[in-house]
């Protein structure tokens, strides 16, 4: 492919171009002097999803997706001939998906399983904490001046149901052990036993809903989950239950959930929604019960050092051979 792309405005690449040599090129999110320990076996281009190219895009071999720029990172992907590795710094992989189906055979896609654990859990039970305390309450209160006291339910005591037990979910979990909940109770889409007990299949959410006080959405956005919190799943979650999500907006059926919400039944934690970004006007910036996040729960300090650990370990594996971390899926 030629490195001449003046006449493609969507694949700019400077006019002088790095020199191709022997070593896989790798694009990275972040300029490569910044990430400690990475293998000499490779040469680095750095991109953030809004400059020029730096590269001709197909010499890229291993490819990091900027984060957060999820319509900007697929861009290039078309162009990445030579393609190995498709690397998100997202646990959740639907935003590439629509793109992964075409790129060359056995080009391998991972996630960032781990990266956002400590992110996610931590503003999980913030949501829980500020609904069931009525922080927002107390907020606008604040804001006018008025001393509002009142009785509001605590965490301790409460039944906790985490559906989509996976790494962020026992970082949950992990975080929930020191606030004396009644009990905590796991959901993944195979049931399989933890340390601290068993994993129920998906199958049994029908019996295990209407014991929760708290119900906890941290499943990844596929197929089988869209829509998963539907009318019946709300519907037998028991009246004043907190309805927590931070996976992915369309794993709630919203218009189901405003019916609960404007009768009072239900509250709502929600760093994601659908749509999103949530526009002006939409009912459910003004449904009771409710506590919006602006999908805030990986951007957090906690995020980079995590990240470049991941792209430091999955560089030295690639550089090297070996088996790459958090494989989702492999195209054919």
């Amino acid at each position: 492919m030629s490195a001449d792309h003046s006449d493609n405005p969507d694949n700019p690449v400077p006019d002088n171009p790095v020199p191709d040599d022997s070593r896989p090129l790798a694009w990275l999110p972040y300029p490569a002097d910044e990430i400690d320990g990475l293998p000499d076996g490779l040469e680095y281009a750095y991109w953030d999803g809004e400059s020029d190219y730096p590269t001709d895009p197909a010499r890229c071999a291993f490819y990091c997706l900027p984060y957060m720029k999820n319509k900007e990172g697929v861009r290039p992907l078309p162009a990445m001939t030579s393609l190995s590795v498709v690397q998100t710094l997202t646990a959740g992989i639907d935003h590439v998906q629509s793109v992964i189906a075409d790129l060359p055979p056995g080009v391998r896609l991972c996630n960032a399983r781990g990266v956002h654990d400590a992110s996610t859990a931590e503003l999980a039970l913030t949501l829980i904490l500020a609904s069931l305390r009525g922080i927002p309450g107390f907020v606008r209160e604040q804001d006018a001046g008025r001393w509002s006291q009142g009785f509001r339910p605590a965490l301790a005591d409460k039944s906790v149901l985490i559906v989509g037990y996976g790494s962020i979910g026992a970082a949950i979990e992990d975080r929930l052990v020191p606030f004396e909940c009644e009990r905590v109770l796991r959901v993944a889409r195979s049931p399989r036993t933890t340390e601290r007990g068993p994993v129920h299949p998906i199958d049994d959410l029908p019996r295990l809903l209407p014991d929760a006080d708290v119900v906890v959405l941290v499943t990844p956005l596929t197929p089988a989950t869209r829509g998963l919190a539907g009318a019946d799943f709300l519907a037998r979650m028991k009246d004043g239950a907190l309805l927590v999500n931070v996976a992915r907006g369309p794993v709630v059926d919203t218009g189901a959930l405003l019916v609960e919400l404007e009768k009072g039944r239900l509250r709502a934690a929600l760093d994601v929604t659908d749509p999103e970004p949530l526009p002006a006007g939409h009912p459910l910036w003004h449904a009771p019960g409710v506590l919006i996040t602006p999908h805030v729960g990986g951007p957090s300090s906690a995020f980079l050092p995590r990240a470049k650990r991941l792209l430091r370990d999955q560089l030295r594996r690639f550089a090297a051979g070996e088996p790459l971390s958090h494989i989702v899926t492999t195209t054919g």
